[in-house]
């Protein structure tokens, strides 16, 4: 069976690299499945879930946003496939009782923002935050 390389990326680390068989996220065009020899692409990836198939089965990203870039490796004929993202993370690591804390907190600074008019930073920080607090606890419940 054909691979690819992939690898999930954040500013921090690289979280995941190997040879997989599929590749599978949300761009803001919808749903998307890069394959081995997959043409080559850039393309946004929404606040969503990032499926890699390998050979030993599926690994799973909690990913809140970012991009993706699909070409060759340095190998002839080989594709590469990277998920450049702000943050990321395995969903096998999520903690899900930090999760809903963090959602908890979130929820009082969004309403805590919206009693403050004019501090539309302060409630789109808070916004973000509990939009990711969510995202994990979806990912962790799947």
């Amino acid at each position: 069976m054909a691979t690819m390389k992939v690898e999930i990326v954040t500013p921090e680390a690289a979280l995941w690299t190997g040879e997989a068989t599929a590749l599978v996220a949300r761009s803001s065009d919808g749903d998307f499945t890069i394959l081995p020899q997959h043409t080559p692409t850039v393309g946004d990836i929404v606040p969503g879930i990032v499926r890699v198939q390998t050979s030993e089965g599926e690994l799973a990203f909690a990913v809140h946003g970012g991009y993706f870039q699909v070409g060759p490796d340095d190998l002839e004929g080989a594709t590469r496939a990277t998920v450049l993202a702000g943050v990321a993370e395995r969903i096998s690591d999520i903690d899900v009782v930090r999760a809903q804390a963090a959602k908890e907190r979130a929820e009082a600074e969004v309403a805590n923002s919206r009693l403050e008019a004019g501090d539309y930073a302060a409630q789109h920080l808070a916004e973000s935050a509990l939009e990711r607090a969510e995202l994990r606890l979806r990912a962790a419940s799947k």
